[in-house]
């Protein structure tokens, strides 16, 4: 039987362990909510309860900055890229070595139950014992020495592994604040980082948040990032600003697919891998696009800005890239955007899909493992 004792907190106790992650725990979930600005919540903790910062910093889940009073340290990445892949999946299954399997038979990393004759040029590492013992028995009966011949070898069949390359494309435009959808989509966007680690150490992923513009997310970013707040609320838009020229006033709250598609096309262009591929996190039609050397942002939506984006999309396709678009879709309202999406995938053929933010990690995970498993050739 469990027993309890209560007592007055006095301030000399030590949190526990357990005490100390649930902090961290309950601190990072307003960091996936808000972003950065949450940090500076610790500056106020400092002032509070110093001993209670000491213990997260002890416990190695923060960190002094280089440039801030504190940061989210490694440990502490770990620790919420593992809770936001526990929340959605439950991998419990035997086969956790997983790869992206691909219909090639040959020397791989994967070996399965059924063995095969050893050819020449099998790798030796393969080499089913028990099976080559086995026959060589069956051949001269019993008794000892027993004599193994090359016609008695057996190897265990592999499956050839492929490497991936994957972009994320997260949405951080300003609509995406509504029906916590950034908070969903951000959470899947680190369970996916996890797993790729975990699991396809050979793959190279990256997340690319966009909106005005785009720019490359590491860990720590997209821990740290929230959509763009919005800074023009004028009913119709008409902008075209020099690319070379650009400053803090350009609003950035706009949804460039666009430009978000060009970065992850040179990302992955200097990718060795097979097979490459971009899904796409949404909940909006393109309201900006770039045209030469201008950053043209026009709202409401315009099918001007659809051609460019598709356009490049295309480009994306025709480089042997796989596309998946998913659209983040709370009412009636969204019907342009099941549209858009639908149109990016008959151009690329690639993936369309639409669904609420909370059951979004479904779908990416889906595109992720479903979307290479053959080679991919550029047509």
């Amino acid at each position: 039987m469990l027993q309890y004792e209560y007592s007055k907190w006095d301030g000399t106790q030590k949190p526990s362990s357990s005490v100390t992650d649930q902090l961290f725990d309950n601190f990072s979930e307003y960091l996936m909510e808000y972003g950065e600005p949450v940090m500076s919540l610790l500056d106020q903790l400092q002032e509070q309860d110093p001993e209670l910062l000491q213990t997260l910093l002890k416990e190695g889940y923060l960190e002094k900055g280089d440039q801030t009073p504190f940061r989210v340290s490694p440990k502490g990445i770990r620790r919420i890229q593992d809770k936001a892949l526990a929340g959605l999946f439950s991998i419990n299954r035997k086969d956790s070595p997983g790869k992206h399997n691909t219909l090639f038979r040959g020397a791989g990393e994967t070996l399965h139950d059924e063995s095969k004759p050893y050819e020449y040029g099998d790798p030796v590492a393969n080499l089913n014992l028990h099976e080559t013992l086995k026959n060589a028995i069956a051949r001269q009966g019993k008794g000892t020495p027993i004599d193994i011949s090359e016609q008695d070898f057996v190897v265990h069949d592999t499956e050839f592994q492929t490497q991936c390359a994957t972009v994320l494309l997260l949405d951080m435009s300003g609509s995406m604040t509504r029906y916590s959808k950034f908070y969903h989509a951000k959470k899947v966007a680190l369970a996916l980082q996890n797993w790729v680690r975990d699991r396809f150490r050979e793959d190279f992923f990256q997340v690319i948040g966009f909106y005005t513009y785009a720019s490359p997310l590491s860990e720590r970013e997209l821990i740290y990032c929230a959509p763009k707040e919005v800074s023009l609320f004028d009913s119709r838009v008409r902008l075209r600003i020099n690319l070379a020229e650009m400053d803090d006033w350009i609003p950035e709250h706009f949804t460039n697919i666009d430009v978000g598609l060009k970065f992850a096309r040179r990302t992955l262009a200097r990718q060795p891998a097979q097979n490459k591929q971009i899904i796409i996190v949404t909940d909006g039609e393109p309201t900006a696009h770039v045209e030469g050397d201008e950053l043209v942002l026009l709202y409401p939506p315009s099918e001007r800005t659809a051609r460019h984006t598709l356009a490049e999309a295309k480009k994306c396709a025709q480089q042997g890239i796989h596309i998946s678009s998913l659209a983040l879709v709370e009412d009636y309202f969204y019907l342009e955007l099941v549209n858009f999406v639908e149109q990016l995938a008959q151009v690329t053929k690639g993936v369309a899909a639409y669904c609420t933010a909370g059951k979004l990690g479904k779908y990416v995970f889906d595109c992720f493992t479903d979307g290479r498993r053959t080679r991919r050739t550029v047509g």
